[in-house]
């Protein structure tokens, strides 16, 4: 992968850095940890999970990270009982997980969600609609939040795409 592909992306860093230090940060499909690492590093106190354990094994290694090893998709939901200050989405889209995010943010919590949108299959994967967001769907995604900012179209950064951004608060 090259260094632009890993580096976190400027949106999540642009709205986390406004959180309070030691925030408590859920980085949801956080894969191999590009933004765990990043929030880590800025004193955030970051809960990485992901359904990938090799991806996920050497976070376990970085200060200020703990990994958790769950498929968001077929288990049962890991976060009913805990809260955060912010969670961080990027490049992952699994629609009735919005509910459970929603209450996942403690109050007054930040929502940084970035991923792919429709007309991105023009540009590669993913491509399955089922990936894909509607135009404008995050910005009705999550009705019990504040949206503090939000974005869609073309994106050059990292690779060509089609992108929708959302910040929002509890």
């Amino acid at each position: 992968m090259s260094m632009a592909a890993e580096a976190p992306s400027p949106w999540v860093m642009r709205w986390a850095r406004g959180l309070p230090r030691q925030a408590r940060v859920l980085d949801l499909a956080a894969g191999s940890g590009r933004h765990a690492r990043w929030l880590a590093a800025q004193g955030f106190a970051v809960e990485a999970v992901d359904r990938d354990a090799s991806a996920l094994a050497p976070l376990a290694q970085v200060p200020g990270i703990t990994p958790r090893c769950a498929d968001l998709e077929q288990a049962p939901w890991p976060y009913a009982e805990r809260s955060f200050d912010a969670i961080v989405v990027s490049r992952y889209l699994h629609r009735p997980l919005f509910p459970l995010i929603e209450a996942a943010l403690a109050p007054g919590g930040l929502l940084i969600y970035e991923t792919f949108m429709v007309g991105n299959e023009a540009f590669g994967r993913p491509s399955n609609p089922a990936f894909l967001l509607g135009r404008n769907e995050l910005m009705q995604a999550f009705p019990a939040l504040s949206v503090l900012a939000f974005a869609q179209g073309y994106t050059a950064i990292p690779r060509p795409a089609m992108i929708q951004r959302l910040s929002a608060r509890r």
